[in-house]
């Protein structure tokens, strides 16, 4: 159940919020519990239950640039001399959303109730991720909690915008694929074999385009079903392969060699390690402990199996940069710089050095992809419709000038 309460501070300050208990007096225990005496306790009636199916699906997911915004406004109250559980109270009755609203109803109830911070957020893994709430736990132990909350705001905007950049570049090439495929296939499915049926009726000798034309329109109406279900068939087989731990390990592998994308990706994903390394490090977490959720991060197996690799050379005692060295994955700014890292003891900025320049090559190599990628699209369409075009024309002047 959910109570809504009014009571008093130990420093006479009055506070309201909201939280969820089993019965009144169970509220009432844990309100005594965090030092409030309770001034006002009631039990908070709603027509659709929380927990029913039907407002979750009604619910607004919460987006990431609401977590980061949440993470800097916690970090400054903090830093404003507010303690934790009232800070998140007035974030909670400050936020639009109502999904994290009651996730940080939550996160505060289980920190009245004796858990730490990081693990009461760990209970809500949909919105804190793992690395969140590890840094939060650090953040607890050496009582830097709103500077790391900082930084990993700045680590979260940085992927954030990054993928918002990628998503946006990558619209335009898309909508013009998808428009193009269904005016062709609409062309080839509906028009066309009513321009067959009106070429056949003159029995005219047509152009060599018409009649390459024509027989692609027929041999499509004829065998194209069978070639869809093929396709589909061989996409399903694809992803059932690619849940396998053989066929993840060789998707992974392909990701990251093929020919101009392979380098992006493996720059994205060198980039994204090297950021969360800079940042778990500097934070104060150990490299082992670092590196486990590192490979935790990424989803290509590949790169898991080459952070496992990297992970167990460092616990053996070859550093960092000793079994970087040994993977062709690892590319050599990253391996020297770890190197000089290592030495200088400042690893967490040479590390979000190689971050920023990997990201700045990744997003230049993406542009000039896309840049490349446009024209040509264009230049293929038009020269389908173009073909098309003069097929159909070339037909008409042909039966016109046989006729005549």
């Amino acid at each position: 159940m959910e109570f809504q309460y009014v009571a008093r501070t130990e420093d006479n300050r009055i506070v309201r919020g909201k939280l969820n208990a089993s019965s009144e007096t169970a509220a009432t225990d844990v309100l005594a519990y965090g030092g409030f005496s309770v001034l006002s306790l009631k039990e908070v009636t709603r027509l659709i239950s929380p927990d029913s199916k039907l407002n979750m699906s009604l619910t607004p997911e919460v987006k990431p640039m609401e977590i980061i915004m949440f993470s800097r406004q916690f970090a400054l109250l903090l830093s404003s001399g507010t303690d934790a559980v009232t800070s998140l109270e007035l974030l909670a009755a400050q936020s639009e959303n109502k999904a994290l609203r009651r996730i940080l109803g939550d996160v505060v109830t289980s920190v009245r109730g004796g858990l730490p911070l990081s693990e009461a957020m760990a209970q809500h893994k949909r919105v804190f991720s793992v690395m969140y709430t590890k840094l939060v736990a650090v953040g607890e132990k050496t009582g830097t909690l709103e500077t790391v909350l900082r930084r990993a705001a700045d680590y979260m905007e940085r992927s954030y915008v990054t993928r918002k950049s990628v998503k946006n570049a990558l619209t335009y090439p898309i909508i013009v694929i998808l428009v193009a495929f269904a005016v062709i296939g609409i062309m080839v499915a509906y028009v066309l074999p009513s321009f067959a049926g009106l070429y056949a009726s003159f029995g005219a000798d047509l152009p060599l385009p018409t009649r390459m034309l024509m027989s692609f329109t027929a041999w499509t109406q004829a065998y194209g079903p069978y070639v869809l279900i093929g396709l589909l068939a061989l996409v399903i087989a694809g992803f059932i392969y690619t849940r396998t731990s053989t066929g993840r390990l060789v998707w992974g592998r392909l990701m990251l060699t093929m020919p101009y994308i392979g380098r992006i990706n493996l720059l994205n994903e060198l980039a994204n390690a090297c950021r969360s390394l800079s940042l778990l490090y500097g934070s104060g977490l150990p490299l082992p402990d670092a590196m486990i959720l590192i490979v935790q991060s990424t989803g290509n197996k590949a790169m898991q199996e080459a952070y496992t690799d990297l992970q167990q050379g460092m616990i053996a005692g070859g550093g960092l940069s000793g079994p970087m060295r040994r993977n062709d994955l690892f590319l050599p700014l990253m391996v020297q710089m770890t190197a000089v890292g290592e030495q200088t003891g400042n690893l967490d900025h040479t590390l979000s050095t190689v971050a920023e320049s990997y990201e700045a090559e990744s997003d230049e190599k993406t542009k000039a992809m896309i840049a490349m990628l446009t024209p040509t699209l264009t230049i293929i369409i038009g020269g389908i419709v173009g073909f098309i075009a003069v097929a159909m024309m070339s037909a008409m002047y042909s039966i016109f000038g046989q006729a005549f």
